[in-house]
């Protein structure tokens, strides 16, 4: 996307900030158990269970490696607005470790920014990938809001679809498959597997405008893994299968998730006679917990005791084609802030969710909390 703008330094008015807001997590031991607790903050989950869910975290030191992946991001988001000759400041900010939302706020309000836009390292519709931030960016507001000087925040759209996003997705995919069929698997063998973090079904049923029927969240997935799976094909010249998995189950047994989990589907496959499994990350961003632990922990195991060859796929991190549509997300966002009439691409359908969240869009089902970037 070109900016609109004669100037390209003002391209991005009439904000003078970018928010780059994420999940978070801990950076040492003695973080785990205190970030564990805001995650499930308000879910009555007793200590000895986190505690169980943090030895995922201690096999790796006590560290997650989010923060220094968003540390990188950044670096690569500067580079691009660098290169295009946009100077706005970046920020960041975390939903649940330091630095937090409300300390970016408030490095915002100190250095003199009063409308900053929100980049969110999730790409779908739900309450948990994209209210919650709302949310937080609320509370935040709030509290910041007290010291009588306000900062305004709005938000790019969610990115599911944007060609940054869903292309890079599928270049990786493409050379994945190359590669494993350069290396001698037989497609025939081959089944392609694009994974993301489950969510509780009524969440999911839940997800979207509250005016559309709901299944956001799945229904964007489902898109994308058949657009990835058909580039795949076309530019191959294959014919595989590709399905929606899903990994990072947790809550209670009785409460229904989406299904198939990955590790379930690998079993099953590797059943009907699928020797190599090709595993796309297409939730997630970056390479943090739920995929080094549910991926290339769990996952890598499960294929070993099942004999299957395991093919894992980069998330799309800092790959350039990611980073420079993040920044067209960005532009696209100033220009609609502006009354222009900004493009709006998107791949692999035509439709782009909204910036500004519908009424009832992502309901939080524990109860209404005030949220920004909305009309609610």
């Amino acid at each position: 996307m070109t900016p609109t703008s004669s100037a390209p330094e003002r391209a991005l008015d009439p904000y003078d900030g970018v928010l780059l807001l994420s999940f978070g997590g801990p950076e040492g031991p003695e973080e785990v158990l205190p970030f564990l607790r805001r995650v499930t903050a308000g879910r009555g989950i007793p200590d000895e269970r986190l505690a169980e869910v943090g030895e995922h975290y201690h096999l790796f030191g006590g560290r997650s490696p989010i923060n220094d992946q968003n540390r990188a991001l950044l670096r690569a988001l500067r580079a691009e607005l660098d290169r295009r000759g946009l100077p706005t400041p970046l920020l960041w900010g975390n939903r649940n470790a330091a630095p937090f939302t409300l300390d970016a706020l408030r490095e915002a309000q100190a250095g003199g920014r009063r409308r900053l836009v929100t980049v969110v390292t999730s790409a779908y519709a739900s309450y948990s990938s994209c209210r919650q931030y709302r949310e937080d960016l609320a509370a935040a507001d709030a509290q910041v809001g007290e010291d009588g000087i306000e900062v305004a925040v709005d938000k790019i759209r969610p990115y599911f679809n944007h060609p940054g996003f869903a292309r890079t997705n599928a270049r990786l995919v493409t050379e994945a498959v190359r590669e494993v069929t350069r290396a001698g698997a037989e497609p025939a063998g081959i089944r392609l597997l694009l994974v993301t973090h489950s969510i509780p079904t009524a969440m999911d049923e839940t997800s979207g405008p509250g005016d559309e029927p709901g299944r956001a969240y799945s229904r964007q997935h489902a898109r994308l893994t058949a657009a990835v799976t058909a580039e795949v094909n076309a530019t191959l010249g294959l014919d595989l299968r590709g399905e929606l998995v899903f990994c990072s189950r947790s809550g209670p047994p009785s409460q229904p998730w989406l299904e198939p989990d990955v590790n379930d589907r690998m079993a099953e496959l590797a059943a009907e006679g699928v020797t190599t499994v090709v595993l796309a990350p297409i939730g997630f961003v970056s390479d943090h917990m739920e995929v080094i632990y549910d991926l290339d922990t769990e996952a890598a195991a499960t294929a070993k005791r099942l004999g299957l060859r395991l093919v894992r796929v980069p998330t799309v991190g800092t790959d350039p084609e990611f980073v420079s549509g993040l920044v067209d997300l960005l532009l696209e966002r100033a220009a609609e802030a502006r009354g222009e009439a900004p493009a709006h691409p998107s791949w692999p359908e035509p439709v782009a969710m909204p910036s500004v969240c519908a009424p009832g869009c992502c309901p939080n089902l524990r109860g209404h909390r005030p949220a920004l970037c909305g009309r609610d």
